[in-house]
């Protein structure tokens, strides 16, 4: 990028297909446009286009009222309105579209001039057009609504969640700060109370998985595969990597992370002088400094981000900055938000939301350093010509995200004038590294498990959980009386229930951040540069191409990860 920056324009394309004041909110507004597209005759290369262009501009509206509904839901969990909004799209307008969908990809697989398209992105998407004709089944629509409806469940039942601490009711996601005090025993109390509010709701979010999974296993037979997890690998378009290779993964993690995991939580345990490290010590600074608070209030935050991203690039900053001026960000933690983060991309415009539960931590600070790395790659290949090139893999939407909290390391002094505190911010966020990629691991490895044996009871489950979570935790922790928290710990990853089998591409991506920052380090232009030009190309080259672009490797082998983790190492043990 250059160094001046340049006016994000807020306005989206001028509409051609779809009027100016179309709304697609019922389905007899949105039908004829279906019906239009499948009447269309495309008798030459020229008339292919303009047809792909015009069916992207449908998705693109639509799908972007459909974002609006799932952001007024997530951002007030108690609003009927919101709920309904969202529950009519999944319930009345979604089951209809599909098998039209299904309808104009068939079209479009029998045009003779389909595949004489040039350029390996009409490949990929012809490809996934193919992939998604091939697994249609008209029986899954209703099953797939009530999935989706379930799934919302989830959200609902932990916005719910709050506790009191102090006379003072709190969400979960606000108390959780107080496991960084430096007092042991508040800390213990408020770990205790965080558990013990999730465990009340445990059997029923056990109950909801079941229902999920039994769901998930008839979807996936329904379209001829033996489980679900091979269904979702072709629904999801891995056509990249197998099953083997998430499973090489889980072995390379295994025996080159988990043994440093180990040794950071001997020397925590040393450093806070305990007995015995407990799960409610892990978040506290080992040395018993005050916790690390990069910003006050969410106004803050976003100034400083922005300040941060001008620093790497002005045009980072401005895509902050507009987001911020439309209304995009809303990242304040209250009663009846839903739990998580998230960054949205909106179609139509090309300015995603971004969707945050701040309380003033430093996980705060990296969250929306990673969300602010989505939102950018939202904002570069908002012009690309259709609808499909801008839906990048995951493995690729994580890079992106994850290779702008490192990345943007060198600038955290924006939120740090102190320098010590800026190493411990630092120091941290790369031992978050070396936690994240094994429960990446622990998470994968259980959902492989689950999909392969649909019809397990609750208590085989909860031993499988156990034993891949020992394969995967360091063997320090004392989990000593708190062995059912333990057991249910898996409840708490909202992917399991509302995005199945998307974990993974956060191990995949994580390094390849760690090699983009490692080639950002030799050449900080050059690797900016490169960053960038990968995200340009949204999803117009296959996830090895794009990883190539950015000067890197998509490799997850032991011997790859090994090289990674000990340039990590290496950057821990610098006087950062």
């Amino acid at each position: 990028m250059n160094n001046q920056s340049k006016t994000i324009s807020t306005a989206h394309k001028p509409r051609t297909f779809v009027n100016e004041d179309f709304v697609p909110d019922t389905w007899e507004a949105i039908e004829p446009y279906y019906k239009k597209l499948l009447e269309t005759d495309i008798a030459d290369m020229e008339s292919l286009r303009a047809w792909l262009r015009n069916r992207s501009e449908l998705e693109a509206v639509i799908s972007e009222n459909a974002a609006w509904r799932y952001i007024r839901m997530t951002c007030d969990t108690t609003n009927e309105e919101y709920r309904n909004e969202y529950t009519y799209f999944i319930t009345e307008i979604e089951p209809k579209i599909a098998p039209l969908n299904h309808k104009l990809n068939e079209k479009i697989i029998k045009n003779p001039y389909s595949h004489q398209l040039d350029g390996e992105a009409y490949k990929i998407l012809f490809r996934n057009i193919e992939k998604d004709f091939k697994i249609f089944r008209e029986e899954n629509i209703p099953l797939k609504t009530d999935i989706q409806n379930l799934a919302k469940e989830y959200g609902a039942i932990f916005g719910a969640m709050t506790v009191t601490i102090d006379n003072k009711e709190m969400t979960l996601q606000q108390a959780a700060t107080i496991l960084e005090s430096t007092d042991r025993q508040k800390r213990e109390e408020t770990y205790k109370k965080i558990s013990e509010r999730r465990l009340r709701d445990k059997k029923k979010l056990d109950g909801l998985y079941d229902k999920l999974i039994r769901l998930r296993d008839k979807v996936a037979h329904n379209a001829g595969f033996g489980n679900f997890r091979d269904y979702m690998f072709t629904y999801m378009g891995r056509f990249d990597y197998t099953p083997q290779d998430c499973f090489d993964f889980h072995d390379s993690v295994q025996k080159e992370v988990v043994p440093l995991l180990n040794q950071l939580s001997a020397e925590r345990k040393e450093q806070l002088a305990v007995d015995s490290l407990k799960p409610w010590d892990k978040a506290v600074d080992p040395l018993s400094r005050p916790p690390l608070r990069p910003f006050k209030n969410s106004e803050e935050l976003i100034e400083k981000t922005i300040a941060c991203f001008n620093r790497l690039d002005p045009f980072l900053g401005e895509c902050i900055s507009t987001m911020r001026k439309t209304g995009r960000l809303d990242l304040d933690s209250r009663i009846g938000k839903a739990p998580g983060g998230y960054n949205y991309p909106l179609a139509e415009s090309g300015i995603p939301f971004i969707f945050m539960n701040t309380s003033g931590t430093l996980r705060d600070m990296i969250t929306i350093l990673h969300e602010g790395g989505h939102a950018v790659h939202s904002i570069v290949t908002r012009d690309l010509e259709l609808t499909d090139f801008k839906h990048t893999p995951s493995e690729v939407a994580e890079l992106a995200s994850m290779s702008m909290e490192l990345i943007s390391m060198d600038h955290w002094d924006v939120f740090f004038e102190n320098e010590e505190e800026l190493k411990r911010a630092k120091k941290q966020h790369l031992e978050q590294i070396i936690q994240t990629l094994p429960w990446v691991a622990t998470i994968d490895k259980f959902q492989h498990w689950i999909y392969e044996n649909p019809d397990h009871t609750p208590a085989e489950r909860i031993a499988k959980w156990n034993e891949i979570f020992a394969e995967f935790s360091d063997n320090i922790t004392d989990w000593t009386g708190q062995e059912e928290v333990r057991d249910f710990l898996w409840q708490r990853q909202l992917h399991l229930y509302e995005v199945p089998f998307y974990y993974i591409e956060y191990g995949f991506a994580q390094l390849g951040a760690v090699a983009i920052w490692k080639r950002f380090r030799e050449d900080p232009s050059g690797g900016l540069n490169g960053y960038l030009s990968a995200l340009k190309l949204g999803y117009t080259r296959s996830i090895p191409g794009i990883y190539e672009t950015a000067g890197i490797q998509f490799d997850f082998s032991r011997e790859y990860i090994s090289e990674l983790i000990s340039f990590v190492k290496r950057e821990m043990e610098k006087d950062v």
